[in-house]
């Protein structure tokens, strides 16, 4: 996500393999952090703020207040919600949010896919747009961090947000829910979840996939990764959210990278790495939009830049979806080449 933040997948097309998905997991989930007021709510209603507890077992029940009764009403049969988050600029109108749930309208039977969406809003503006243009929102009323304003790249803020989403995600997975996480600058096309391996505690986009590659050698991104409720599940979000201690000044993608190996040799968590032909991004996608579920705006800096390369892709499905299969069958298609967004970040092809 961008909203100002300035992304890490600045600089070459290599270094953004591990810095690709930070700027929008910047907005992710200020939804817990032992530096957080209580301030959650519902579309429908308001919490009271106050102080919490130190981090706990008995501290996500405060921090997280009425996430239990919101849950089910979001989740599918299969007791799985999916989740993305936002603030003030990136809800405006014609910015980020309205093209993320535009795509899923504009999609291959994945409308539906929107009842089981949550937009967690990180400031009240944010909150009150969500609420004009999407029946799930959740209001964060964060007492230390103001996310109304752009957080600058690595700056304490940054890190405060960027690892606040795992407390919220283990709360998800300890209520018995699994969770599909997308940052919001991404469109989508397709029903992603067929394509997660059901052997699979987290499937994980990649900003580079090659088959070859040992799955755990391919650069992974962190602004889409699915991960199922088990006990295997909630010990790896513990794990990993321990880990920041051992890397200091580090956001949460970078600790994972890290510790990627540790998870499946301790924990024996199993972690999948996403195909781009199906996942794609500006770091890497396939002109096969008969296999593409979701095109994500990494290896790119600047919300407007942001929004002007995804625009051009979702004209770019418009436009396909409106040939005649005879048409298509021609083949010859080609997504918009992403010029700002590259640009942006001097991307190289590696």
């Amino acid at each position: 996500m961008g909203l100002g933040f300035g992304r890490k997948e600045a600089g070459s097309h290599a270094a953004s393999f591990l810095l690709g998905a930070a700027l929008p997991t910047a907005l992710l989930f200020l939804l817990a952090s032992d530096r957080l007021g209580e301030g959650l709510s519902s579309i429908s209603r308001s919490w009271g703020s106050g102080a919490v507890p130190p981090a706990g077992d008995g501290a996500n029940e405060v921090i997280f207040k009425g996430l239990p009764e919101l849950l089910p009403r979001v989740a599918m049969e299969d007791r799985t919600v999916i989740i993305t988050s936002v603030n003030e600029a990136w809800a405006q109108p014609g910015s980020l949010l309205d093209l993320y749930l535009d795509s899923f309208r504009n999609g291959v039977d994945i409308a539906h896919l929107l009842n089981h969406l949550l937009v967690v809003a990180l400031d009240a503006r944010g909150f009150e747009r969500c609420k004009a243009v999407h029946p799930h929102c959740y209001f964060l009323n964060a007492t230390s961090v103001d996310m109304s304003s752009a957080k600058p790249f690595m700056s304490p803020d940054y890190l405060e947000l960027v690892w606040t989403k795992l407390t919220f995600q283990q709360r998800v997975l300890e209520l018995g829910y699994n969770f599909l996480f997308t940052d919001c600058d991404m469109v989508w096309f397709r029903n992603p979840f067929r394509h997660f391996p059901v052997y699979a505690d987290m499937s994980c986009s990649s900003d580079d996939f090659k088959p070859s590659r040992a799955p755990l050698d391919n650069p992974l991104n962190t602004g889409l990764y699915y991960m199922k409720s088990t006990n295997r599940t909630i010990q790896m979000m513990r794990y990993w959210r321990a880990a920041r201690e051992r890397f200091p000044g580090q956001h949460d993608q970078a600790v994972f990278v890290n510790i990627r190996h540790e998870l499946v040799s301790k924990l024996q968590v199993k972690i999948e790495p996403l195909e781009t032909v199906y996942f794609g991004g500006f770091c890497e996608y396939h002109d096969d939009p008969e296999k593409v579920c979701t095109i994500h705006a990494c290896c790119c800096i600047g919300l407007d830049t942001k929004v002007h390369d995804l625009k051009d892709v979702a004209a770019d499905w418009k436009n396909y979806t409106s040939l005649t299969p005879e048409q298509r069958q021609k083949g010859g298609f080609k997504w918009s080449y992403p010029t700002r967004c590259r640009n942006s970040i001097g991307w190289r092809r590696p």
